[in-house]
């Protein structure tokens, strides 16, 4: 960690695939309940610049809960389990609505998305919840995404959306996750206590020394604090996603972080797509395996996507999204991979070109059986 000077300007235009997450503080007033439209607009500004210089933007909003109570008049402080369920299924439908106004300003699509805890978690939930957000993201579209409230019990939601927006940027591969917080970064101790607390610019690692420093959650209708956000970093890094936390409260944050505003930066020793590798190689204990032909195994050592064509033998049970071994003409391994398929699936379309995948399986399934991303050469 260091305390030197702020990133140069220009910090985010590296970035391919950027989330933002937003905390309730920011987009509600906390005195009147109402939503700050002037904030949003200067928000939708940036994503809409953004996307203007190419960058797919997913965005990870609070506020449904904020604004619903105020329209059901429920009292402030803490809420009832179904009194937050009922205020989130009226605030959502606003919250969605104005980020739509706002957007279509710049002719951008908006999606409403609503995740739990198992959506990340489960296997196959996980895969159908990540192949929704790159097929909006595919097609120009701002997914944004809030927990599911209105279903999620205790036992199961995040309680608060800075590792949401982690799990979100570790599942489809984000390389920038931004946290706008009514904070600047992380400091040594809470600035609004100790007057000697340093600010700390880079993070490479969140040690016990670094956890220490998180202060208490923080006020009004937010249900995060630093030390969510550092829950948040670890995911990030180990997913090889650099992750801010930054100060939302001023007009255009994207903009300011980019000219080189202060905040504190957790930087990951790999980039998203090497650390996904990494841990598909030693991470996932596969259940089958599938034999090719010597044309196929040319084209994996080219760094080219496994297709059903090149496919001769299909073994074990596994469903899509399990790993599975890809051997050679010679039986010896030669990659490890996330397979698209089930068992009898894969079986079905083995030795067929892709575009018969339809007609064999009755529906029209991915292209490659295991696509290059999912797939490690060993």
């Amino acid at each position: 960690m260091t305390a030197a000077q702020a990133k140069p300007a220009g910090v985010l235009a590296p970035t391919r695939r950027l989330v933002v997450k937003i905390g309730s503080a920011l987009l509600v007033d906390q005195s009147s309940g109402a939503l700050r439209r002037t904030w949003l607009d200067a928000l939708a500004d940036d994503v809409a610049a953004a996307a203007a210089r190419g960058q797919e933007v997913v965005i990870v909003s609070s506020g449904a809960i904020a604004l619903g109570r105020r329209h059901l008049g429920l009292a402030k402080g803490p809420l009832k389990l179904d009194e937050s369920q009922a205020a989130a299924a009226v605030g959502q439908i606003r919250l969605a609505h104005a980020y739509q106004e706002s957007l279509a300003r710049h002719g951008l699509k908006v999606a409403q998305v609503l995740l739990t805890l198992s959506d990340t978690e489960e296997r196959r939930r996980y895969l159908n919840a990540r192949g929704t957000l790159t097929t909006l993201l595919a097609h120009g579209a701002v997914p944004v995404i809030n927990e599911n409230d209105t279903v999620a019990t205790e036992e199961i939601r995040f309680g608060d959306n800075d590792r949401l927006a982690a799990r979100v940027g570790q599942m489809i591969g984000a390389d920038t996750l931004v946290l706008l917080s009514d904070i600047d970064g992380l400091y040594t101790a809470n600035p609004r206590d100790d007057p000697r607390a340093t600010h700390l610019t880079v993070v490479r690692r969140v040690t016990d020394e670094i956890e220490a420093m998180a202060g208490d959650k923080g006020s009004g209708d937010s249900s995060g604090g630093m030390a969510t956000k550092l829950m948040a970093a670890k995911i990030c890094l180990g997913a090889g996603c650099r992750m801010a936390i930054a100060d939302g409260r001023g007009l255009n944050p994207l903009a300011a972080i980019d000219a080189g505003a202060r905040c504190t930066w957790f930087e990951p020793e790999a980039n998203p797509r090497a650390a996904r590798k990494e841990w598909i190689r030693g991470s996932l204990k596969p259940l089958g395996q599938l034999t090719v032909d010597a044309g196929a195994l040319g084209a994996l050592k080219r760094g080219k996507s496994l297709l059903p064509a090149g496919v001769v033998g299909v073994e074990g049970r596994f469903e899509r999204g399990d790993a599975v071994l890809v051997r050679g003409p010679d039986g010896l391994e030669i990659a490890c991979g996330l397979i698209a398929y089930s068992a009898a699936e894969a079986r079905a379309i083995a030795g067929h070109k892709s575009g018969e995948i339809e007609a064999l399986l009755g529906y029209r399934g991915r292209d490659e059986m295991i696509h290059r991303d999912d797939l490690v050469l060993l």
